[in-house]
């Protein structure tokens, strides 16, 4: 089932399915959430929990025993329950069950909402834990945006830009997308603006950390513009699928990012993982803002 929410700047539209992010139009109707066309990638804004990214042979271990999780974690393919909903906000729920706890142990309670404030949608995420020992996990968004962003543009006149120049890292991957730990400055001169090219995403994903919180997808063409602040999120990635001229990008902020190369986890000490005591609650959010 698909939720839309609108005011007078914005439209958009959740489905109950991974709490996924549908469309996002503007009062003329323009869009600007990229629709999935398989021959490139067939997701559109995906939900990242209880994991980020990818885990080594896709598993991990917790209290002695083996389980096996999806790479960014089962809630992007879990249908969530609607909490609540009016006119410009929404928030949907995803309560652990017994196909949760066949590969993720844990009583936990998952709630994203989505709403309205003038032209900018918020996205919360709120994690409950319901069970008798800390909830370990890490979570994220992957929305992705048309490319160009509007008509008569090309990919190569837009670009990404953080509000000011930062000394960002780029994390190092391998070829099968695992941290190698040998990560690196992204630019000796300081990371403000990145112009986007196809090739950027040859050797997959960027992912960038000590950078400013807000990005902006631009052009100098255009007045039409996206802009993510993600204040509560250490990363930011950028992404299209791999050597093709595929027409998005996905800015991505997340708590975490994959697993080591060659090291199957341990959940309890795996890298930047939030720990949740019994009865807490977690709460982090990302805004997307259109002009």
């Amino acid at each position: 089932m698909e939720y839309t929410i609108q005011n007078e700047f914005l439209t958009v539209v959740i489905s109950d399915l991974g709490a996924e992010l549908m469309s996002i139009k503007d009062v003329s109707g323009h869009e600007y959430l990229w629709q999935g066309d398989e021959k490139y990638w067939s997701g559109r804004a995906p939900i990242m929990f209880p994991i980020c990214g990818r885990l080594f042979n896709g598993e991990y271990t917790y209290l002695g025993k083996t389980y096996t999780l999806p790479n960014h974690g089962f809630a992007r393919k879990s249908v969530f329950s609607l909490k609540s909903v009016s006119r410009d906000f929404v928030t949907l729920e995803l309560c652990a069950n017994e196909e949760t706890k066949a590969c993720y142990p844990f009583e936990f309670i998952f709630d994203v909402t989505f709403s309205l404030n003038n032209n900018t949608l918020n996205v919360k995420y709120e994690v409950k834990n319901k069970d008798t020992k800390d909830l370990i996990f890490s979570v994220g968004g992957h929305p992705a945006f048309n490319v160009p962003l509007d008509k008569g543009l090309n990919f190569e006149d837009c670009y990404v830009e953080f509000n000011k120049s930062c000394e960002a890292v780029r994390v190092d991957f391998s070829p099968a997308c695992f941290l190698t730990h040998n990560d690196k400055v992204y630019n000796e001169n300081g990371t403000k603006r990145i112009d986007l090219t196809h090739d950027l995403f040859d050797n997959d994903a960027i992912f960038l950390y000590n950078v400013a919180k807000e990005i902006k997808l631009g052009s100098d063409k255009t007045a039409r513009s996206v802009t993510l602040n993600f204040n509560g999120m250490k990363y930011i990635g950028l992404w299209h699928a791999v050597k093709t001229d595929a027409p998005y990008v996905c800015i991505e902020p997340w708590t975490s990012v994959p697993a080591t190369q060659d090291k199957v986890d341990n959940l309890v000490t795996k890298e930047e993982m939030i720990h949740l005591p019994c009865g807490y609650s977690y709460k982090n959010n990302y805004s997307i803002t259109i002009k």
